[in-house]
């Protein structure tokens, strides 16, 4: 287990780690206008991905008061039914609550149970509290505990959202492991003193050769292994 020793306690990453987010947008599009065709459903996905990425940057930078990620889809969910042509306000209002519905990857839950037998394991995602107590119960993830960086008002990657799970953990940041998908992700956790690891996913932000992660895993069994066996 070379690099991640001395580990106590086991932090996730939520959006993209666990679940597959782009996945479960694109089905909730497509529901929401099920005459889309490939191309237009990837048009509308953009746009909300879009949406999201510059809102929350806007207020990372300061330029917008803090806004939960409840009120950031609804703008999202707005913008794609405009395009759309959307109408009917109870198909909008579902698309809304888009990011409570999103699938795990195959290898998700039974990761977590497997460490919650060994650390505790705590949720750390920018996901709001209520989208993400929605998200882990549709997705079966489960935790010692899920943490909303919404509790600081900010997004990953700001410090204080790092500082809230080194707080929960109760222990020096060296001996808290970020799990995330996202280099970017875990390049704030380890400018808090947090020790990383990189699990590659479809749909993440992989590392550059800049970056120096405590270990790179092609999924969370690799992981598994090397916390629990290594």
């Amino acid at each position: 287990m070379a690099g991640i020793r001395d580990i106590e306690v086991v932090v996730f990453d939520v959006l993209g780690t666990l679940v597959d987010e782009p996945s479960g947008l694109r089905a909730a599009i497509r529901e929401a206008v099920p005459a889309s065709d490939d191309a237009f459903v990837e048009e509308l996905f953009t746009l909300w991905q879009r949406h999201r990425e510059v809102e929350e940057r806007r207020i990372g930078q300061g330029h917008r008061a803090y806004a939960n990620t409840a009120a950031l889809d609804a703008e999202a969910a707005a913008l794609v039914a405009g395009r759309a042509g959307l109408a009917d306000p109870a198909a909008v209002a579902r698309l809304a609550t888009a990011g409570r519905r999103l699938p795990p990857w195959s290898d998700s839950v039974a990761c977590l149970e497997r460490l919650a037998r060994r650390f505790p394991v705590l949720g750390l995602s920018n996901a709001g509290r209520t989208a993400l107590l929605r998200l882990n119960a549709h997705a079966g993830l489960r935790w010692h505990q899920a943490m909303s960086a919404e509790a600081v008002g900010a997004y990953k990657p700001a410090p204080e959202v790092y500082q809230l799970a080194i707080d929960t953990a109760g222990c020096p940041p060296d001996r808290v492991l970020m799990v995330a998908a996202h280099a970017w992700d875990l390049r704030g956790a380890q400018a808090r003193g947090m020790r990383t690891a990189y699990v590659r996913r479809p749909v993440g932000d992989p590392p550059t050769s800049a970056d120096a992660f405590d270990r790179r895993f092609d999924g969370l069994d690799e992981l598994a292994v090397a916390l629990t066996e290594g």
